[in-house]
């Protein structure tokens, strides 16, 4: 029953996203099984179980989130590839993540290149349709840099940040106000000139 009731989602870089049922995944082979057809030049950023009745929220470098009903991707089998997510608005524009929201009391947190960041309410994010442009998550400035980083977050979570120069800060995320969407955050970790951040995790 659970196998049959959960469904593993795929987000790649470009946009697209894909549904498929756990029960697709039972029956592995030593060298691995196709999870998903990958178009040229893209390739996939995140995967989640979720349960059929999720909210799934995916963030772009330039800023913006869109939040949708999981029910708007129909299961498909492990050799297809997929459908869009998300509409990206410039040749420089990508996804950088995807949320898949299971917990009533999360925050979403947002993190940017040059360690801004900040703590919003789901309910800031309106629900819309699959393939949108999205909302504005975070004001992205010349300051901040470009998004990097989107997660489900409550408060007795801590993050690791890790700077491409190899040095990482653990913070409480208690630390982090909830601010609203269209803000540019907080400095969470101060970064010499030439140093950007390279990933978040819980």
């Amino acid at each position: 029953e659970y196998i049959n009731n959960t469904f593993v989602i795929l987000c790649t870089e470009k946009g697209t996203i894909k549904k498929t049922s756990l029960e697709a995944y039972s029956r592995p082979r030593a060298n691995g099984i196709t999870a998903i057809t990958i178009n040229d030049g893209d390739r996939l950023l995140n995967a989640a179980l979720t349960n059929g009745t999720n909210d799934i929220i995916i963030a772009k470098s330039e800023g913006k989130a869109v939040r949708f009903k999981e029910s708007d991707v129909r299961p498909m089998g492990r050799t297809a590839s997929g459908v869009r997510g998300v509409t990206l608005e410039s040749d420089s524009d990508k996804v950088i993540g995807m949320v898949c929201i299971s917990r009533e009391d999360a925050n979403l947190l947002v993190v940017s290149e040059k360690g801004y960041g900040k703590r919003s309410l789901v309910d800031d994010y309106r629900i819309t349709r699959r393939g949108g442009k999205g909302v504005k998550t975070i004001n992205i400035t010349e300051k901040t840099g470009k998004l990097v980083a989107i997660k489900e977050v409550v408060d007795n979570d801590d993050l690791m940040i890790i700077n491409k120069s190899g040095i990482s800060i653990r913070i409480s995320v208690t630390e982090l106000r909830v601010m609203g969407r269209a803000t540019q955050g907080v400095r969470l970790i101060k970064l010499n000139e030439d140093d950007a951040i390279s990933s978040v995790e819980k």
